[in-house]
């Protein structure tokens, strides 16, 4: 019996080892206009961010460790406004594996300008979901559950909808907090507007286009690229259904910026209608940046 017992805790705690956390987070802290500081305080502050994002368990999902979402997430401090009070900015860098390569896929490249914060050396970080603490804990659960919802859309259709209301949840209550980024009302690029376009039914085009462009077109492009780049190609028009409707939201700012090199990448292999379409559509819904899709012709 004592045997049983023994090679059964065994098979538990390898199971355990197995699973992992959902993220691999390469967390940065930058200082450059910071001087007379205490760079410790910089330090415990990397590894606290770090900690939170990559330990606490964000989910019901146990992923095991060739899952976990990679992302690289780069605060820059550029304001020390007390000693416990801080201003700057968060760059995110979401990237997604595609299937049967070594290629990462971006997701979302977003910076978050003007944030203000209070950090506490070797202070626990409070986190409920659904209720506010602090403005830092509030900020890194937000994107920590809009990148779970992001992730999990590409995967599968709607797939991360759960993950997005946490994250809706989450700026909602922090609304109390006198904060700026939470409320629809501060302008059209802010936190709240990220999450509500990625809810809206009207905007549901924008999800759709996650799951066709990587799970039905990068992920198939690695063994039939032909098949996987007209998925990607079709998939496109998701996009334009959704610029026609809104051309200045918010959230279809950000994944234009994220996959522009991406896609003409992509479409520099293709077929003259193939590019002609990719370049029409994309010159449309990102008119700043429209000469740059013609480099696919080069």
């Amino acid at each position: 019996m004592f045997r049983k017992i023994l090679v059964f805790t065994l098979i538990m705690m390898l199971t355990k080892n197995m699973l992992a956390q959902e993220f691999l987070c390469n967390v940065q802290i930058q200082t450059p206009r910071i001087e007379g500081i205490d760079k410790s305080v910089f330090d415990a502050m990397k590894t606290s961010i770090f900690e939170f994002i990559n330990t606490r368990k964000w989910s019901n999902y146990n992923m095991k460790i060739e899952e976990r979402i990679t992302c690289t997430m780069i605060i820059t401090i550029n304001e020390v406004i007390s000693t416990d009070d801080f201003g700057g900015k968060i760059n995110l860098v979401l990237e997604r594996p595609i299937y049967s390569t070594d290629y990462n896929s971006v997701v979302i490249n977003i910076v978050d300008d003007d944030i203000r914060f209070r950090y506490v050396p070797n202070q626990p970080m409070e986190f409920i979901d659904g209720s506010y603490s602090n403005n830092l804990t509030s900020i890194l659960g937000f994107y920590a559950y809009l990148m779970l919802g992001l992730d999990f859309d590409t995967f599968s259709l709607e797939g991360g909808t759960t993950f997005y209301e946490k994250a809706l949840a989450t700026a909602t209550a922090a609304q109390s907090g006198n904060e700026l980024g939470w409320r629809a009302f501060e302008g059209p690029k802010n936190r709240y507007q990220l999450i509500e376009g990625l809810l809206n039914s009207s905007y549901k085009q924008i999800r759709t286009f996650l799951y066709e462009y990587h799970r039905r077109g990068l992920d198939v492009m690695s063994k039939d690229k032909t098949a996987g780049r007209e998925v990607i190609s079709q998939s496109l028009e998701n996009l334009k259904i959704v610029y026609d409707k809104r051309p200045g939201l918010y959230v279809l700012q950000v994944m234009t910026e994220a996959k522009r090199a991406e896609i003409i990448n992509i479409f520099k292999e293709a077929s003259p209608a193939e590019k002609t379409n990719m370049i029409t559509i994309m010159k449309e819904i990102d008119p700043a940046n429209g000469s740059r899709y013609l480099e696919v012709n080069n």
